[in-house]
């Protein structure tokens, strides 16, 4: 694929996938199902990239944009409070720890 990069689902990173080109198509498979087909990008060291992807991903569209206020805003501490929670919780989430 000549360096190459092409795009998958976001919810396979870090999963294998099948590779295979043939009439100017790159398609891609995860078990028994094909999940993309890119035309293959006559390039090299080019990211290839089907928007469709990144579909459910926060700030898909490039960085995540937050509202420019004119004044800083600072938020009260109970309300940053309830945002925290401990590790474990997560860990429980994940079944597994880091």
């Amino acid at each position: 694929m000549d360096t190459n990069s092409y795009s998958v689902p976001w919810r396979l990173i870090g999963e294998r996938v099948a590779v295979t080109i043939a009439a100017a198509e790159v398609r891609i498979g995860h078990g028994l199902h094909q999940v993309a087909v890119h035309k293959q990008s006559e390039g090299r060291r080019l990211r290839i990239v089907d928007s469709a992807h990144l579909d459910g991903v926060a700030g898909r569209n490039g960085a995540v944009c937050r509202p420019v206020s004119a004044t800083p805003t600072v938020s009260a501490p109970s309300s940053l409070a309830s945002l925290f929670r401990p590790l474990a919780e997560y860990e429980a989430a994940i079944g597994g720890s880091f």
